[in-house]
């Protein structure tokens, strides 16, 4: 029958080597200035760190929309949550669980616990570093 509810969760839904990532790129913390970046038909199986990290840089550099994110420095993965995980009050990272930083960028995704629908922040380590020690946000009017 079509219309009926799969049991299947979303992050098994799809193959490993089909998966749909989102990027959380973020410029500002104390502003909380992000925008996301899907990635569609990622093989997790195949791709690195370092890889992910040149496609999204050059989406950022190619793709409509992304002209303010363009001067910023982005050289750190960190994971935010999976499919069906539970998310931070931190509406742009997660200030905790500082060993779901991506430091090894010849690492495979899928041994990095990457799954479809996986959510990773994508910023300025010194930028990150800097707003842990004081995390303050400015955003207000």
């Amino acid at each position: 029958m079509s219309g009926e509810i799969s049991d299947v969760l979303t992050n098994l839904a799809v193959p490993r080597t089909a998966a749909t990532l989102t990027l959380r790129i973020i410029k500002s913390f104390e502003f909380r200035t992000e925008k996301s970046l899907v990635l569609h038909n990622i093989n997790l199986e195949a791709t690195t760190v370092g890889q992910l990290k040149d496609v999204a840089r050059q989406a950022i550099q190619t793709q409509p929309g992304w002209k303010p994110y363009r001067n910023v420095v982005l050289d750190t993965f960190k994971l935010y949550t999976k499919a069906h995980g539970s998310k931070t009050t931190n509406l742009i990272i997660n200030l905790d669980h500082d060993d779901w930083i991506l430091d090894d960028d010849s690492k495979i995704l899928v041994d990095a616990g990457f799954e479809n629908e996986t959510e990773i922040s994508f910023f300025n380590r010194a930028l990150y570093d800097q707003f842990k020690a004081n995390p303050e946000t400015k955003w207000e009017s």
